[in-house]
């Protein structure tokens, strides 16, 4: 997964009203919204994703983000009429999923950030490996379609833990090369990735979004493939955010000069000395608060940015990740 130094500032937002919830699957909805404006929205490519900003939260909203469901019928630069997400609810929901199936109702209005996608289909005519655990199904679905749309050869292997759980699963069987596994018609046997990256035809390209554990698998199988042939998204924090403090940031625009103490973020202090700065998912997991790096080693805690990119250090994460060196200049 690759990704480019950008940030979401408020004024960027998108005004838009709730059209149209569709049942996916047991406990999964499908969420369509156009502009209040009317007019088009941003174009946007498959793994695009969007911010929801939704009522709540110690600063007076909550910002979630989800994977755009995409179908194959406009190009990817195309502006597109609504969006649509697939949303499961989570038992243990900090209260995003939750808001989005028991409050929100059609004709109800919020606002959204422009798509960003740090998960971005490779355009070649190498074929596709995708493989999809539970509500990761979602920018997968979009990639397929995509593929199939182009003629490029695909499979998918997609696992849910029960089928009344597996979101599109009609019209994912209804289509060629899909895979459906089952746990629980399986003795609660998980998918086999590695046999699946094993098996896969030479030159293709992989892609997992899915549960932990299933990315961990996917990690460890696809080991010995070329990087750029290998594709994730995690849709929580793969790692704990660096909180051991006790260095300073420099804010190159203005020459400012802030410590970061311990067991606080780089984007906790900014926010606090009053720089605005865009953020979103706080778990490095979206991608909204990349920043650009000038000088100093960061500690990398994101789940975004490839291993020379992190290597290269020419940007960061500010929400999760720290820095090793006593000095870290950014681009602020």
């Amino acid at each position: 997964m690759s990704a480019s130094a950008s940030t979401s500032p408020e004024s960027a937002l998108i005004a838009v009203r709730l059209m149209a919830i569709r049942y996916a699957a047991q406990d999964t909805h499908v969420f369509e919204f156009a502009p209040v404006a009317g007019g088009v929205l941003p174009a946007a490519a498959p793994g695009a994703h969007i911010d929801l900003h939704l009522p709540g939260g110690a600063a007076g909203s909550r910002v979630r983000s989800y994977s755009l469901l995409l179908s194959a019928d406009l190009a990817v630069d195309v502006p597109r009429p609504y969006y649509r997400v697939g949303v499961k609810r989570d038992a243990h929901s900090s209260g995003g999923s939750r808001y989005l199936h028991e409050q929100l109702r059609v004709g109800m209005t919020l606002e959204i950030s422009p798509p960003r996608n740090h998960f971005p289909l490779h355009e070649g005519d190498a074929p596709s490996v995708f493989i999809a655990g539970g509500i990761g199904i979602t920018p997968i679905w979009s990639m397929l379609q995509r593929q199939a749309a182009r003629g490029f050869a695909w499979a998918l292997h997609y696992a849910s833990r029960t089928r009344e759980e597996a979101a599109f699963a009609a019209e994912l069987q209804a289509l060629p090369a899909v895979h459906l596994h089952i746990d629980a018609e399986q003795q609660g046997r998980v998918l086999d990735i590695a046999a699946i990256v094993a098996a896969a035809p030479a030159g293709a390209h992989f892609y997992c979004c899915g549960p932990k554990p299933m990315l961990a698998a996917f990690e460890d199988a696809t080991s010995d493939v070329p990087a750029q042939r290998v594709h994730l998204e995690y849709f929580s924090a793969k790692q704990e955010a660096a909180s051991a403090g006790g260095y300073t940031v420099v804010l190159a625009r203005s020459g400012r000069e802030l410590a970061v103490p311990e067991g606080r973020s780089i984007l906790d202090v900014l926010r606090e000395a009053g720089v605005e700065v865009g953020y979103s998912c706080e778990q490095g997991v979206c991608g909204a608060c990349e920043t650009k790096v000038l000088a100093g080693t960061p500690d990398h805690r994101d789940s975004i940015l490839t291993t020379s990119e992190r290597e290269a250090s020419r940007s960061m994460m500010i929400c999760c990740s720290g820095s090793h060196s006593a000095r870290l200049e950014l681009d602020l």
